[in-house]
């Protein structure tokens, strides 16, 4: 097994805390003139396709999300309320405490860091406002690039924009959109990470068939790097 060269991870649930939404979700839709339970609803049935970009930008696909909520919002009102839903998508991340500090180690180590995250428009809004931005070598989204996880494109993207072949990366994530068997078909090393506030986090297609190897912290995959030879073919958490 060749050593690692990078470290590719997913974003919610992985680089953050499990996601829920907060209360200015809320807010927003009746902003809009929606019932919030009924946005949810419609957010939650087409994530995938939203965070394919289908619905054009972030202001079209807020618009298209309250008309199937049943509104009907004035001129002005989407461009209004678009700072509010990128700062409400901002308020529901929280980064794990030792994100930065397993990022800069894996750095230090010589090790690239590459990020692959099946989201809608806010997230690149927001993410070069966190400390972790500046900490990733590169940053694949799947709004825009059209494709979510676990279609092969979107991982060899990142391996393209890196330089480093599929099999000399390490992929991290929570499991959901099929992630780690996704990452393991095109030929990197999959982990899943299993840390215990996860049991309440929003996840879409969970990876329930995966059977590799856990971690319960983003420490614990540095502390992986370390000692490679013992991570192939390895199902317990570290």
């Amino acid at each position: 097994m060749p050593a690692y060269r990078a470290v590719v991870f997913d974003f919610f649930g992985t680089l953050t805390r499990s996601v829920r939404r907060g209360p200015q979700h809320a807010a927003i839709a009746r902003f809009l003139g929606c019932d919030p339970d009924v946005v949810v609803g419609v957010l939650d049935r087409s994530f995938r396709a939203r965070a394919r970009g289908l619905f054009g930008s972030a202001e079209d696909t807020l618009g298209w999300v309250i008309e199937q909520a049943g509104g009907h919002p004035r001129p002005g009102q989407l461009a209004a309320a678009m700072p509010a839903r990128i700062n409400a998508m901002r308020a529901d991340t929280r980064l794990r405490a030792d994100a930065v500090s397993a990022l800069t180690a894996l750095r230090r180590r010589g090790l690239a860091t590459a990020l692959i995250s099946d989201c809608t428009h806010e997230l690149p809004a927001f993410l070069p406002t966190l400390p972790v931005a500046g900490l990733l070598n590169t940053q694949v989204f799947s709004v825009e690039l059209g494709i979510c996880k676990p279609d092969p494109r979107i991982y060899l993207a990142a391996c393209a924009r890196l330089g480093i072949a599929p099999r000399e990366c390490l992929y991290v994530g929570d499991g959901g959109s099929h992630e780690l068997t996704g990452a393991e078909a095109v030929g990197m090393t999959a982990v899943r990470l299993a840390a215990p506030d996860l049991a309440d986090h929003l996840v879409f297609d969970r990876d329930d068939g995966f059977t590799g190897a856990t971690v319960s912290s983003l420490t614990d995959v540095v502390h992986l790097i370390d000692r490679q030879p013992a991570l192939a073919g390895s199902s317990a958490a570290a």
